[in-house]
């Protein structure tokens, strides 16, 4: 053998060139120990060490907690959302919204997400630590500053206020005086007492003084019934009456006729709601063009 051979040496065996012994490993083993107790003694000295496994925990418990989600597109309308919305629609709890009224509130809040996602597309929340409807004002305010609204014609502008002239019509109006609701026995309890001028002072404190109330908003507040009992009332005169809350005694005290509204009177208002619901609804159309590549789902 040449010198410049290379030399297996006692640890190799020819048989085997790339296998080593057991003697050759159980030289390995005390190097290999000094080498991991000396990374082990720097690994637990060193903070950067330590803020990277830690930075690994924490990124790792994120994504098991806060998984990315799975379609972008798709927009979850939840069962617990919807409620809220029920929830929240009346403070007094006097009654909840009609189908109508919360397809409104959903549509709503589809829109506002639809936006708010956009604007993260865009970067609008770059250095913004606002909630997601500040996004989605963001992005609404972009939308409404692209959008150029011609001045309607006079044809255009008459057609909107036939369809719309009870906006700017002057409204029957009433006014009466109510008592608290109560059930039926004690309200007419009440009506005696009121008629023959024995009421209590509790009562006349009670009672209170509306004034040149719209006709159309009676039905909404107090029921149909009681918008019809009250303006088939002869002015002036105390009667028993039943609404949604219960029986009042009321009593008409005074009644106004609407006055229609004339176009040329309103020209320059109705110019203006036109103008601004003519934007609204060409925002209405960049979203719905935007909601297009969405799904929405509504849980069942």
């Amino acid at each position: 053998m040449s010198d410049n051979s290379l030399s297996l040496g006692p640890e190799y065996s020819d048989a085997s060139p790339t296998q080593p012994t057991v003697a050759s490993r159980g030289r390995a083993m005390p190097a290999l120990r000094l080498i991991g107790s000396v990374l082990w003694r720097w690994v637990k000295h060193e903070p950067l060490v330590h803020f990277a496994v830690l930075g690994g925990l924490i990124f790792g418990a994120d994504a098991l907690l806060h998984p990315p989600v799975k379609d972008y597109h798709t927009i979850t309308v939840t069962k617990a959302l919807r409620q809220s919305f029920i929830d929240n629609f009346d403070e007094d709890k006097a009654r909840v919204p009609s189908d109508a009224e919360l397809k409104k509130m959903i549509d709503s809040w589809v829109a506002s997400e639809i936006l708010y996602r956009e604007g993260k597309a865009l970067g609008v929340d770059r250095g913004d630590d606002m909630i997601r409807d500040r996004i989605a004002y963001k992005l609404q305010l972009l939308i409404f500053d692209q959008i150029s609204v011609p001045q309607p014609t006079e044809e255009q502008l008459r057609a909107w206020f036939a369809a719309n002239h009870a906006r700017f019509d002057e409204p029957e109006r009433v006014g009466f005086y109510l008592t608290p609701p109560t059930d039926e026995a004690t309200a007419r309890r009440q009506l005696e007492d009121i008629q023959t001028q024995h009421e209590s002072a509790d009562l006349q404190k009670q009672t209170r003084a509306i004034l040149a109330r719209p006709v159309a908003s009676l039905a909404p507040a107090f029921g149909e019934g009681f918008r019809d009992g009250l303006l088939a009332l002869p002015i002036a005169q105390w009667s028993v009456l039943q609404s949604k809350d219960g029986w009042h005694v009321v009593r008409l005290d005074s009644r106004r006729d609407g006055v229609p509204a004339s176009f040329d009177s309103v020209r320059d208002e109705a110019a203006r709601i036109w103008h601004t619901e003519e934007t609204r609804k060409r925002a209405w159309d960049a979203v719905n063009r935007l909601k297009a590549s969405y799904a929405v789902r509504y849980e069942q």
